[in-house]
């Protein structure tokens, strides 16, 4: 399958690699709450690096909005989290998903990052959608993630799988 230039972008090797993840990093070293800022630290953190969404595997079965096939990735805070079934994942916590068409054709890349007081309503998710070229589609307090997500509030608003 060709990579797309966001794809190529984001599989540079970079040194920020070290220990990334998105979670052993101190809170300065996080990206703000901004769609650009977590496209670029997701750049250089290589989020294809990162372990994939416990229990699934690269393009499992998913459905919409986000698209026929799925790769889902966590941060290094976030697999250590759904592993203990803490049932939260903690501030700092990335989910990043791959979203492919039928043909398995990357159409658009969405995350789901924990900002500490960010949005208490809506468990403090900030929410983003990126084309395959980089370009911001949403992001913030995405209304339409967050109606959406609310049905897993249980799950702390993850339907991947389960975090506890």
């Amino acid at each position: 399958m060709k990579r797309n230039v966001l794809t190529r972008m984001i599989c540079v090797a970079v040194l920020a690699v070290v220990a990334c993840g998105g979670s052993s990093l101190a809170a300065s070293e996080m990206p703000r709450a901004d769609g650009q800022a977590l496209l670029d630290f997701l750049k250089t953190s290589d989020y294809q690096s990162w372990s994939l969404f416990p229990g699934k595997g690269k393009l499992y079965e998913g459905r919409h909005p986000h698209g026929a096939f799925l790769t889902t990735y966590v941060s290094k805070d976030a697999l250590a989290a759904i592993e203990a079934k803490k049932g939260m994942l903690p501030v700092g916590a990335i989910l990043v998903k791959e979203n492919y068409s039928p043909e398995k054709k990357l159409a658009a890349i969405t995350a789901m990052y924990r900002v500490k007081g960010y949005d208490a309503e809506a468990g403090d998710w900030f929410w983003a959608k990126y084309a395959t070229d980089g370009k911001i589609l949403a992001e913030g307090k995405v209304k339409g993630c967050i109606n959406c997500h609310q049905a897993v509030l249980v799950n702390d608003w993850i339907f991947t799988g389960p975090v506890k």
